[in-house]
């Protein structure tokens, strides 16, 4: 049987990242052996971010085990929290409003493939959570999303299109199960 796919035809178009081969491996290292760990204090986790390109704004609370894949594709707003294992795969920019609150171990994820394409070649977007949003623990936002302005996404919950101001977006809950008829 044919493969769908010819990965190695793969070329990576649609994705720059951002930043030069020498800033990229420093930042990786950089995260990889301080910014990640829980003996690294916030605020000198933030001095770094920031001396890398992110943008944050006052008060910004980036917890321990947080990943960012590129920070000078990251915004974050005034008085902001980033939860702990929080992972940011930001290919394209991933803008935070201000007082927003982004739970631990959330997903957010700006890089797909396209299926149609033979090589599969990259279909990013970026992700936008307003102010005063709340994206609750282990949710999954990914590419092209937009979350308004005190909107709410429960837990686990998994988003894949926009989210209005002050809505509120829930994971299907486990629910019991029908009884089976004895024999």
């Amino acid at each position: 049987m044919k493969a769908r796919f010819d990965l190695s035809g793969f070329t990576g178009a649609g994705y720059e990242r951002g930043g030069s081969a020498p800033k990229q491996v420093l930042w990786l290292l950089t995260s990889g052996l301080i910014t990640s760990h829980w003996w690294c204090p916030p605020q000198l986790r933030a001095h770094i971010l920031r001396a890398f390109g992110a943008e944050l704004g006052e008060n910004v609370l980036i917890r321990q085990r947080v990943r960012i894949h590129w920070p000078w594709k990251l915004s974050v707003g005034a008085n902001s929290w980033i939860g702990e294992g929080t992972w940011i795969l930001n290919l394209e920019p991933v803008s935070i409003g201000e007082s927003t609150c982004v739970s631990q171990d959330v997903f957010l994820c700006t890089g797909s493939h396209d299926h149609r394409s033979p090589t599969v070649e990259f279909d990013n977007a970026p992700i936008t959570i307003g102010s005063g949003a709340w994206v609750a623990a282990r949710a999954t936002v990914l590419r092209g999303v937009s979350i308004g302005d005190n909107a709410t996404v429960g837990a686990m919950a998994l988003v894949v299109s926009d989210v209005a101001e002050s809505a509120t977006v829930l994971a299907p809950t486990a629910q019991p199960a029908k009884r089976r008829a004895q024999t």
